[in-house]
């Protein structure tokens, strides 16, 4: 890869995941669970919290969302696909790479719920220091608390680019 520093190495993020799959567990109990992923960036997160999740009733489905284009906050957020769950009646887990601006994850909660989803929470990776008066404040569930960087790697990206990395880094 090109010249970038490490911030989390992927042993730091596999073990950061697996505590939170233990928290999100045992805070669900014997409460079905759908976890809905937002695409494209939660896909790498997902797929290592659902292995961490121990729940004997659980789903997993996605849905595509996003307000960046070209590395750049549009201030727009589009949803750009629909559920193959209906969310209504179900506990919804929402998983997604990163809670920068958190109008995404606001969006997505909002219409989940006016679909008549039981309960809406949040888990991200990074949840960022800054101020959402836009979005969600801060997340039910965050593996790491961070700055504001341009972040890639675990589903955060450059151009599409990086989301494949492991750990977390920022380019230099």
């Amino acid at each position: 890869m090109e010249n970038i520093e490490i911030i989390k190495t992927p042993e730091e993020v596999n073990l950061r995941i697996k505590e939170l799959g233990s928290e999100i567990t045992k805070a669900c109990g014997t409460t079905p669970l759908t976890m809905i992923v937002v695409m494209n960036g939660g896909l790498f997160f997902a797929a290592k919290l659902a292995e961490a999740i121990e729940l004997e009733d659980f789903y997993i489905d996605s849905i595509a969302a996003g307000s960046y284009k070209s590395n750049v906050c549009t201030g727009v957020v589009e949803l750009r696909s629909t559920l193959k769950l209906d969310p209504k009646g179900r506990n919804i887990l929402i998983v997604d790479e990163v809670l920068d601006t958190g109008r995404t994850l606001k969006a997505i909660c909002d219409n989940l719920l006016a679909m008549g989803a039981l309960s809406v929470k949040t888990a991200v990776l990074v949840e960022k220091e800054l101020p959402r008066p836009d979005g969600i404040a801060h997340s039910d569930w965050a593996g790491f608390i961070m700055d504001d960087r341009y972040l890639i790697g675990c589903g955060m990206d450059s151009h599409e680019k990086y989301r494949h990395y492991p750990g977390i880094a920022v380019m230099v």
